[in-house]
């Protein structure tokens, strides 16, 4: 089985700890990369201003995304993930403390693989991660960048 690391972009410290712990007990050998801000993210898959592209692309199973962040929006890096031919193929997993119905369509509408609200109660919260990092580190399969050819 190849060993793919968590990308968790979340900028609440609390739910950043309680993440994490519930992805180790669920996937302990996988790496779990914590990013605080929308703009981290788009640095991390996309390579820094100066044009270096990212290494880390490879690596990574999926990408737990919160809806609410600071500097750039989930839902804009959701869409940048979908417009760019280096990450469009990449499972993403929108995860958010509202239940807003607009939030949720266009989440989907711009192509998330999943929308988790998460459970305020922190067993059944660990319950969903658990479950979440089990499914998409154990079960789901990814390619490898530049292994598929290009889209349309």
């Amino acid at each position: 089985m190849d060993l793919h690391s968590i990308l968790v972009v979340e900028d609440n410290p609390d739910d950043q700890v309680l993440t994490i712990r519930a992805l180790k007990n669920a996937s302990e050998n996988s790496p779990v990369i914590v990013l605080e801000d929308g703009q981290e993210a788009l640095d991390f898959l996309f390579g820094d201003d100066a044009g270096h592209p990212s290494r880390n692309l490879d690596s990574l199973g999926v990408v737990l995304l919160d809806v609410k962040l600071p500097k750039v929006s989930g839902l804009e890096v959701l869409k940048h993930i979908r417009s760019s031919p280096l990450t469009n193929w990449l499972p993403v997993v929108m995860v958010t403390s509202s239940d807003e119905p607009a939030d949720l369509l266009e989440a989907y509408r711009l192509g998330a693989n999943s929308f988790i609200t998460k459970q305020i109660n922190y067993r059944e919260f660990t319950e969903q991660m658990t479950l979440l990092a089990r499914y998409w580190l154990q079960v789901n399969k990814v390619p490898k960048t530049g292994s598929a050819p290009p889209f349309g």
